[in-house]
Formats: C-alpha cells, structure tokens, sequence
C-alpha cells in the first residue's frame, strides 16, 4: 500500500470507495526502562524537549502505524481512511499506543 493512500480524512479526492473492509488497527504497549526513566528525569531538570521520551513515543506511534497497515494490506485494501491514534496508561509507566481506521478499496485516482 501506498503511504499517500492513508489519510485522518473520511475520503480521497478523485477517488471512488470500491469496498469496505472495515477496521484495522495496530497496538502496541510500551515502557521505558529504569535508565531511560533516570535520563529523562535528568533532561525535565534542565527543561525544555525530553528527547528520550518523544523518540519512544514515536517509536510506538510508527510501530502502531505499521501494524495497521499491514492488516490492511492483508485484507486487499489499498486505502486506509479516518485515521486515529489513541493512547491509554494501562498502568504507571506502561502506555498503550492503539492506530485505527477504515480499510477499503479505491478507484484509480482521476487523472
């Protein structure tokens, strides 16, 4: 699947939903370490971006990202629409990423 075919909005301009293959999702849940805390901790003293956090929260978000599309791919779909990301402390220090939207098949883009 194309990246350019994902997308937070409900259509692709110039393109036909063909089927509705209905909601994929990719989950993953994450924890930083003991030192990775330690490090961070360190970094909030001093302010300002805390590197060692944003990298795993991106990290999660891609990792969550991918699995969507790889259901959808597994599915035949060739767009996924409405994209969310929504995340959930499942405890102190363990965070839940979850990526969601809607498989389907597109038209050809209109030339």
């Amino acid at each position: 699947m194309q990246r350019v075919q994902i997308t937070t909005a409900f259509e692709l301009p110039g393109q036909t939903v063909l089927k509705n293959f209905g909601v994929v999702r990719g989950l993953t849940v994450r924890s930083r370490s003991v030192v990775g805390n330690f490090l961070a901790g360190i970094q909030a003293l001093f302010g300002g971006d805390i590197s060692l956090y944003r990298e795993l929260c991106e990290q999660a978000r891609r990792d969550a990202f991918d699995q969507m599309c790889r259901e959808a791919d597994r599915l035949g779909a060739n767009a996924i629409i409405g994209v969310r990301y929504d995340a959930t402390e499942v405890m102190a220090g363990i965070t839940e990423v979850l990526c969601y939207g809607t498989a389907v098949r597109v038209s050809e883009p209109a030339a």
